[in-house]
């Protein structure tokens, strides 16, 4: 064994030390000069391969029915590409040359607005397109190709994702994509104003509830930084984009559906100019509904209606004869009329002279009424009735009616959630000079101002005012938003509110409630009543200015109105409707009384509810298809229509914890099969359920779902047994 040398094994040692110290002193003077001396060119080597702070836009929030049903949504749309030098490199460029038929024609097939031989020519044309770059070398096929030169949906982007070469991928055969959120509403031109709409872009509101609560639906954007690592880009996340919240409206899809085709046929067949039609639910003040169709003309001259504007809230009209409500209570309340026959007033032949001018009501020629009591006067809405009974006594104190009318919330600002929206409805106040006279004011003025003009006042402020009386005095303000969804969660509710506890007295709301029911069943509004349940509301038939702003052009047009709550006992719904057309025949009575009572008639038709067992069948017993979904609901209502099931599984009760599985019609019974247990990280099949249950199930997976279309699922975007991934979505396609 050889002895030890320490002192060869020391002189080792030292020079590996200073060999390690010699090369930190490099690395460190190295460092040191790159970040003193070439500090600016290594700065801007850096700026050249990242891209800092690049925004990632977050998923705009949906806009929600009061049952949750979508108004508006941000679903995927997708603009298509094809890169030749990238399929030239991957050597699939041969490839494509063997089916270039068949894209040609699939392609085709799914956009028929272009031939197969049309689609030919134009990629043929991107892959031919030569240019020359920096060094000046010839450089032969297009990058960025536009295969369709729309946005698509996802639906249509699929099948062309399937088409051959397509599906092998971006590397192989250069088809890429840049996705877009766009804003779609599955019930169409549905409250179109109301929700509102975003401009070309999609990402700026335009109008409605998506402009007014732009902030919470538009969430915030996330950052990235883009940096270029071995040729490639890698994002880094600084910041996560958070997604916009939800808001939940108070419209009802159903009574918005039922109000648009009522408003649009009436419309149609009187050849009016624009229909409104607002449906408020009393106790809350929820708006259900809220129609605004204006008449506009196509290339070939035909009429059509649409949304356009919101006149329903943003339109100063004279209200006309439904104002008389409000003059009559005021007078009623203050004491200075009653119903009994003390205070009859004389109408005489139709004509009256009110301060030197002749106030006529609408049966003039045929005689006028005569003598009337208060009730009868709002039976048959009679001008000179009510201007006379408000004339005597406020004339020498007109100041004390109009704080009268304002004190019963028509002065109130509504703050409603509309960009344009009136605040308040205007009912004009006299005031007087230093010489103690009138300087806005004429004798004339009190007389027509109670029977509905000389004010302005939109639709919204009078069906408010009427759903007052309805709710016996409490003044609900209009609600159209009612809680902000973040997840699934709720995290922020509009509770009702309520303006104005009482409008008036018990004794002055009792009697004109039951002048307004006489209106209907007695007087001219008995075409808005039903023969199932008592109504209450008052007509309304007004002359209003042209589009020239003259009442003497020799076109006379009328803003017809009727205004009332349903059911009488116990007033569920509020609701006015107004029509404005041009020339006679025109009655508020006769044309809005029509179509509110085909609202009010289909509004309480859904709210009816018969025994299961009017839907069974004694004779025959036909065995009916059920979806696949929750068994819980599917067997319930087997059993109530005598429906035999098989497969050793029966459920017990409608509500709880979902039980999943199939159920097969058979000849003589519905085999039901229960699935297994369903992990939470695999997205299930949803094929063949209804949305209920599809979303259901999604969403108790952590997915985020969107849904196109009615009916049954028939795609689903991400494939059954995929691992479902945090912030996943996915899109269920009904059919």
């Amino acid at each position: 064994m050889a002895k030890f040398n320490e002192k060869v094994a020391m002189l080792r040692y030292r020079i590996i030390a200073w060999t390690m110290l010699l090369l930190a002193f490099a690395v460190i003077g190295r460092a040191a000069y790159i970040m003193t001396a070439k500090r600016e060119y290594w700065t801007k080597v850096s700026d050249r391969l990242k891209a800092d702070s690049v925004p990632v836009k977050p998923t705009r929030g949906n806009i929600l029915s009061c049952d949750y049903q979508l108004l508006a949504s941000s679903l995927p749309e997708y603009r298509i590409f094809i890169d030749f030098r990238a399929m030239a490199q991957s050597k699939t460029d041969t490839l494509w040359d063997e089916k270039e038929d068949s894209i040609c024609i699939g392609l085709s097939q799914i956009f028929p607005q272009k031939s197969a031989e049309e689609f030919r020519k134009h990629l043929r044309e991107g892959k031919e397109l030569r240019r020359t770059d920096k060094k000046g070398n010839v450089i032969t096929g297009s990058q960025h190709w536009p295969i369709w030169p729309k946005r698509i949906s996802y639906s249509v982007f699929s099948e062309v994702k399937a088409l051959p070469i397509f599906r092998l991928g971006k590397n192989k055969s250069g088809f890429h994509y840049v996705t877009f959120n766009a804003r779609t509403r599955p019930n169409g031109s549905l409250a179109s104003r109301t929700i509102g709409e975003m401009y070309g872009e999609k990402d700026s509101a335009r109008c409605g509830l998506e402009m007014y609560y732009d902030s919470i639906l538009r969430g915030d954007k996330g950052y990235i930084n883009r940096r270029k690592v071995m040729q490639k880009y890698l994002d880094i996340m600084i910041k996560e984009p958070v997604d916009g919240a939800d808001i939940v409206t108070t419209l009802d899809v159903n009574i918005q559906d039922l109000a648009e085709h009522a408003i649009v046929n009436k419309l149609k067949e009187i050849g009016g100019e624009l229909g409104v039609a607002i449906v408020m639910e009393t106790k809350t003040g929820d708006i259900k509904a809220l129609v605004n169709m204006t008449r506009l003309t196509d290339s070939n001259g035909e009429y059509y209606y649409r949304e356009i504007k919101n006149n329903a809230v943003s339109d100063l009209v004279e209200p006309g004869s439904v104002f008389k409500t409000a003059s009559i209570l005021a007078a009623l309340d203050d004491g200075v009329i009653d119903t009994t026959r003390q205070y009859n007033v004389d109408t005489g032949g139709g004509v009256y002279q009110m301060h030197g001018r002749p106030m006529r009501d609408h049966n003039w020629r045929r005689g006028g009424y005569g003598v009337l009591t208060v009730p009868e006067v709002l039976y048959v809405s009679s001008n000179i009735g009510v201007s006379r009974l408000i004339d005597k006594a406020y004339h020498n104190n007109p100041e004390r009616f109009v704080e009268k009318i304002h004190s019963l919330g028509l002065g109130i600002d509504f703050n409603l959630p509309f960009p344009g929206a009136q605040k308040h409805a205007i009912v004009r106040m006299p005031k007087k000079g230093r010489d103690g006279r009138y300087v806005n004011w004429s004798e004339t003025a009190l007389p027509w101002m109670s029977i509905g003009y000389e004010t302005q006042i939109p639709p919204i402020f009078t069906v408010a005012f009427y759903n007052a009386i309805a709710n016996n005095g409490r003044f609900m303000q209009p609600r159209f938003v009612k809680e902000v969804q973040k997840d699934g969660q709720v995290v922020k509710e509009y509770p009702p509110v309520c303006l104005k506890e009482k409008i008036c007295g018990d004794d002055a709301l009792r009697k004109i409630q039951a002048i307004l029911e006489g209106v209907v069943s007695k007087g001219l509004g008995k075409r808005a009543g039903s023969k199932s349940f008592r109504v209450a509301g008052k007509t309304g038939t007004a002359q209003v200015a042209d589009e020239n702003g003259s009442y003497k052009s020799g076109r006379v047009r009328y803003w017809l109105s009727f205004c009332g709550y349903f059911p009488y006992e116990n007033p569920e719904y509020t609701c006015i409707v107004c029509l404005k057309k041009t020339g006679v025949p025109a009655s508020g009575g006769l044309m809005c009384g029509s179509v509110f009572h085909e609202i009010s008639e289909g509004i309480m038709a859904k709210k009816l509810k018969h025994s299961i067992q009017v839907a069974c069948d004694s004779v025959s017993n036909p065995i009916p298809d059920v979806k696949p979904g929750n068994l819980l609901a599917a067997d319930y209502v087997l059993k109530h229509l005598n429906v035999s099931t098989i497969g050793g599984w029966n459920g017990t009760r409608t509500t709880g914890t979902p039980v999943w599985g199939t159920a097969v019609k058979g000849h003589k019974a519905v085999r039901i099969t229960k699935h297994g247990e369903m992990s939470n990280s695999i997205v299930p099949d949803v094929t063949g359920m209804g949305a209920r249950d599809a979303v259901f199930l999604l969403e108790n997976h952590g997915m985020k779902v969107s849904v196109v279309g009615r009916g049954k699922v028939k795609r689903q975007s991400v494939a059954p047994n995929t691992k479902v991934t945090k912030n996943m979505r996915i899109t269920i396609e009904m059919g």
